[in-house]
């Protein structure tokens, strides 16, 4: 059987760094494909599709420091579906994306921000992350079945690895 996913496209908002109980890091992604096409009376449609991306471990942590609103990368990974119950007691579901390697496509000089500056001084860091001390533990996230710890293989951790121009300029944000 297989369960593989490979996308290419951009991040849609800064990625959201979290820690899990046990102190893992985990990043949330929101990436968005696009794809068009002509209908049957020959108009062009274009079309957006949204993905949420979970990365874990170092890979996570490259994510958050030197991603950005806009970036273009490309996940593989698979298909992840998680029950879980809202404040009613309703079963919910959520379908995402279970990173197993993250590559930016975007070249070092293309790191500008949407009002033309550049993001300089070296990589960002979340909210209250402090590089030398213990990560906070953030109540409110749950680590996903089966841990993240036996996500945390083969993961390229360059964080300016080479890319391609891959078309995906016309992504609407």
């Amino acid at each position: 059987m297989l369960n593989k996913v490979m996308l290419i496209g951009r991040l849609g908002a800064d990625p959201e760094l979290k820690y899990t109980q046990s102190g893992s890091p985990v990043t949330s992604l929101r990436i968005a494909t696009d794809e068009s096409y002509n209908d049957r009376d020959g108009n062009r449609v274009e079309r957006t599709e949204w993905h949420r991306v979970s990365v874990f471990q170092r890979q996570a942590e490259n994510c958050a420091n030197y991603l950005k609103k806009g970036s273009l990368v490309y996940v593989e990974g698979s298909l992840l579906t998680r029950k879980w119950q809202d404040q009613q007691g309703q079963d919910r579901y959520t379908t995402e994306i279970r990173a197993q390697r993250v590559q930016f496509l975007d070249r070092r000089g293309d790191n500008a921000q949407s009002d033309g500056s550049r993001h300089e001084g070296g990589p960002r860091r979340a909210p209250g992350h402090q590089q030398d001390s213990a990560p906070r533990q953030d109540a409110g996230y749950a680590a996903p079945t089966g841990g993240s710890e036996a996500m945390a293989r083969d993961y390229d951790d360059s964080p300016f690895p080479s890319g391609a121009d891959t078309g995906m300029d016309k992504v609407p944000f």
